[in-house]
């Protein structure tokens, strides 16, 4: 007995017209994936063969508004007089201070021992005596020089007028007969010899005055000079105690008691604790818009405090500008040095420009290019940058409101003119 199959059963079902078999539709559905492939290639090609993720770039929006210039940065606070202070000998240092303790103006703070410069004073000061004694004889001498002159010149105006009356006495005894004519020429001699010694002894009285007052007035410099030398040493010994130049705090101390010290070493600071100032770093490329005066604020947890640039330093370190604000108004209360506070700086204020988000992107294009959004592609465009502030930038020509740019991440473009953003 055989089994029979289903054969007898089955039978061919014509094809229906409005249904494709399932090969056909797989084949259409991959032919259609194939199509798209090639488009995305295309489009890729089109867009310079490249194609960035949009979670790797920053894109912002130009927008119109007001662009505030300011620099927001933390301060420290530093006293704005400090001064240290150094020996003005070598010698044996003896501390009448602490750090921290309070002084007030001409307080005693150290003593340096200095045997040598007080040695080198007391021996000045007996060069000095000896030089006014000196000054005082020469003076003495120019006294007694004057008074022998004068004594000289006293004593040719006698002669001379005892010769004079000796002449007119022989003239009237040679008019009664009673002399000779000789007798009257001889007291004619006489006279004239009178009068030539009379003006010897006066030029010899003048030039006798002038010599002793130049000697004396040679000692009496030499003994002013002596005494600047002796002024200077007495200021050099009474420097030798430290004493605070204003009401403030012992700041640091750069000795131990009793060292023995080299001259002009420094000793100890004191911090004037009565005004401060604030110490911030800006990035070098805000420098050239600080100056001297520009307006700031500082705040603390006292409030907000005006204040001013007072100092800008001329040197860039790790990037960075170091400026100085001191308050215009009131000081806030109880400040401590190395205080943190937050400053803010307002360069300008620009009203109703086109403006972005700040980025690399400006430091990349030069601020004479950057890739502006055209759907999903970036387009690498011209456009001219003005000025910045810590969170945007203007756009002076090239976008316009509403245009999208790349502000991060386009230095994963190369030179490329054209990058698909996928994602966008």
């Amino acid at each position: 007995m055989s089994i029979r199959d289903t054969s007898a059963q089955d039978r061919p079902l014509a094809a229906s017209a409005g249904r494709m078999p399932r090969r056909r539709l797989i084949a259409i559905g991959a032919a259609v994936a194939i199509a798209a492939a090639g488009i995305g290639v295309v489009a890729a090609w089109r867009a310079g063969g490249q194609s960035i993720s949009a979670e790797r770039v920053r894109i912002a929006e130009v927008t119109r508004g007001d662009l505030v210039r300011d620099l927001s940065a933390e301060g420290r606070v530093i006293s704005a007089n400090s001064p240290t202070l150094y020996t003005i000998a070598a010698g044996t240092v003896t501390l009448s201070v602490v750090a921290g303790d309070a002084v007030k103006r001409g307080q005693a703070l150290a003593t340096i021992d200095s045997p040598e410069l007080r040695s080198r004073l007391a021996q000045e000061e007996s060069t000095l005596a000896s030089l006014e004694a000196e000054a005082d004889r020469a003076e003495l001498d120019a006294e007694l020089t004057r008074a022998n002159a004068r004594k000289t010149l006293d004593q040719a105006t006698i002669d001379r007028l005892a010769a004079q009356r000796d002449l007119e006495r022989n003239q009237r005894a040679f008019e009664g007969g009673a002399v000779a004519q000789i007798d009257v020429a001889r007291a004619q001699d006489a006279l004239k010899k009178a009068d030539l010694g009379l003006a010897a002894a006066r030029q010899e009285h003048a030039l006798q005055g002038r010599g002793a007052g130049l000697d004396t007035r040679n000692k009496r410099l030499q003994a002013e000079r002596q005494r600047s030398v002796v002024a200077e040493l007495q200021r050099q010994v009474d420097a030798l105690t430290l004493r605070a130049p204003f009401d403030g705090q012992v700041g640091q101390l750069m000795i131990a008691q009793r060292a023995n010290v080299a001259a002009n070493a420094p000793v100890l600071s004191v911090v004037d604790l009565s005004v401060f100032e604030v110490e911030i770093k800006v990035p070098e490329s805000f420098a050239r818009d600080l100056g001297i005066g520009i307006p700031a604020e500082v705040s603390g947890n006292t409030g907000t405090f005006a204040a001013a640039i007072s100092a800008v330093s001329p040197e860039v370190v790790n990037g960075e500008v170091a400026a100085r604000l001191r308050f215009t108004g009131k000081q806030p209360p109880a400040l401590r040095q190395n205080q943190r506070l937050s400053a803010r700086i307002v360069l300008d204020t620009r009203r109703n420009v086109l403006m972005v988000e700040r980025g690399p992107f400006v430091d990349q294009g030069g601020g004479n290019s950057a890739y502006v959004m055209d759907g999903a592609i970036a387009v690498k465009r011209a456009v001219r940058t003005g000025v910045s502030s810590l969170a945007a930038v203007e756009i002076v020509d090239g976008a316009k409101s509403g245009d999208r740019i790349v502000v991060s991440g386009s230095d994963q473009f190369g030179d490329a003119e054209r990058i698909r953003i996928s994602g966008e």
